[in-house]
């Protein structure tokens, strides 16, 4: 859990995400954690090997929109 008393933004208040929103969401197809990739503005789903777009600060968590993880990432 963050330090309350940091006031630096994280990436993904950079990006426009709200942390308490991470917090909670969760893969649509395993259920499972999502990690925030502020490179590529992406949630991903290590246990599915998806990437999921986040578009002007939202997550799309449709899976047919989801991008296939390649081996090295």
């Amino acid at each position: 859990m963050a330090d309350p008393r940091d006031t630096r933004p994280n990436p993904a208040q950079r990006a426009g995400i709200d942390p308490r929103l991470l917090e909670i969401l969760v893969c649509p197809a395993t259920h499972g954690p999502l990690e925030f990739d502020p490179v590529r503005s992406e949630l991903i789903s290590r246990k599915a090997g998806l990437a999921y777009p986040v578009r002007d600060g939202i997550p799309i968590m449709l899976t047919a929109e989801a991008r296939t993880l390649t081996a090295d990432e």
